[in-house]
Order: structure tokens, then sequence, then C-alpha cells
């Protein structure tokens, strides 16, 4: 059964950075050189705006953005190109906001991605919350494996935790406090860093995200009526007990993305 959900058009800034880090993640873990020397110079842009800085220039992280944009613009009726002066201001604004959003997204992935190349890191449904849950319960990777040693007289393994979901107060303390400290972020160059950091340790624990979804939710948060949304689906992902069954087969479900056309029209709202 199709839900509403399913048909919303994702938001520019989730299909492009889904687009740029899928053809990027294919060439780097096939280690083909040009894909290797852009996600190289990717990574060094983590916390750069994408345009001040020099250095970011020319990068291909915001080429498939720009694309996605022209192409949308030449569907849009030619009344279109009468804006009035506050609404070329709103549009720069939406577009600012989505350079932010799908530069931050590609370069944390070109991080996490970093000397890695048996698994990928940009995963479907890996959302923020879910990763930091399975980082905070101690486990790596995306699935949990029984160790045939320690199998019982029964054939179960002792040390077989894989459907048995860690409890709230066996978290760790220090990952949850990272995560708290994500979602209380005063603006986006500190949400940036943050977020830098917990990367960071889902690469050492080798556990994916989903960073379409993570540039669709850096987009609304820059909108300050659409945060707690964003906070409320970081947060919904993290009390979802990690569970292979429902990760791996795409059934669990996920926060829906936003329509460009209904995230234009709430930040125009929280914006009057």
């Amino acid at each position: 059964m199709t839900s509403a959900r399913d048909n919303v058009t994702p938001s520019f800034a989730r299909q492009a950075a889904a687009e740029t880090i899928g053809r990027l993640q294919a060439g780097y873990r096939h280690n083909i050189a040009p894909a290797v020397a852009a996600v190289a110079r990717l990574r060094r842009e983590v916390g750069r705006d994408p345009h001040s800085s020099p250095t970011g220039w020319g990068l291909d992280d915001l080429e498939a953005l720009t694309r996605i944009r022209d192409e949308a613009a030449r569907h849009e009726d030619s009344a279109a190109e009468s804006f009035s002066y506050a609404e070329r201001i709103r549009r720069e604004e939406r577009e600012d906001r989505e350079d932010r959003a799908v530069h931050l997204a590609v370069t944390l992935w070109a991080l996490h991605q970093q000397s890695l190349r048996e698994d990928p890191m940009h995963v479907s449904r890996w959302t923020l919350g879910h990763a930091t849950r399975r980082l905070a319960e101690g486990k790596a990777g995306t699935s949990d494996r029984a160790d045939n040693e320690d199998r019982g007289p029964t054939g179960a393994s002792e040390k077989d935790t894989r459907h048995k979901p860690v409890p709230d107060a066996d978290l760790s303390p220090s990952v949850r406090k990272r995560f708290v400290r994500i979602g209380t972020s005063a603006d986006f160059e500190m949400l940036g860093v943050r977020l830098r950091e917990l990367v960071l340790l889902l690469r050492s624990a080798r556990i994916p995200l989903d960073y379409g979804l993570l540039a669709d939710q850096l987009n609304r948060w820059q909108v300050a009526a659409l945060q707690a949304d964003v906070r409320r689906e970081w947060g919904r992902g993290f009390h979802r007990a990690y569970s292979p069954s429902t990760t791996d087969d795409g059934k669990r479900e996920v926060p829906p993305v936003s329509s460009e056309a209904a995230l234009v029209s709430m930040a125009t709202d929280a914006g009057d």
C-alpha cells in the first residue's frame, strides 16, 4: 500500500547529496584515481563555507545541486521570471541554505569514507539517530554476527545478541552526550563541528549514515520554524532500538522527506 509520504518529491538538497555521494562512493571504493582525488579535496573542506573558501571553488559537491535547480527552473512557468524583489531574496536565501546543507553533508561523508574501501559509509535509511544508537550500544558495522565458537548445546550462541536491544541505561554516556550536543547546537557552524566529531566516531566503528537524508535535515534545520521537527526526527531515530531485520530490508519507518514546494512555503511563512 502506498502512503502519502511515498509520493513526496525529495528536496533538492537530498537529491543532490545522494547523487553526488553515490557517484563518488562507487569510484572511491574501486580506487579510481579521479574519485579518490575528489574525495580527498572534499575532505579538506569540512567546516568551511561552500563559497567563501577559495579552495572549495570548483569542487563537484554542488554540481548536481546546480543541475537539479536548472532542470526545475526550465519546467517552471515563464511568469516566474518576473520575480519581485522580495521573492528574489527568498530564493537566494533558500539556495544559500541548500548550498550549505549539501556541502556539509558531502564533505562529512568524504571524511567518513576516508581509507574505507570495503564498506560504503553512505547507506540509505541509516538515519543520524539510528546510527548514533548503534554507536552508543558499543557495536560496529551494520550487522551482528554470531560467534560459532561459543555456541551451546542448543546451538544458540551465548554472545549472540542480534535481536536483544540494549536498554537505554546501558548506552554509552559519552556518545549520548555528543548526540545531545548536536541537538542543542546554537548555529550552523557549531552544528557542523559537532557532527564532524560524531562522524569520526562512526568511521572508527564503520557505522554508515544516510547522507541524502542528512542533507535534507540540514537544509530544514536552517529554518528556525523547522528546527524542532528535525530534532524530533533525530530523537525518534535514537530511541528506536537497532534491529537488523528491519534495517536491511528497508521496511523500517523513516522520517518523511520534504518536497521543495512545501519547504519553500514553510520557510516563507516562517519569515513573515
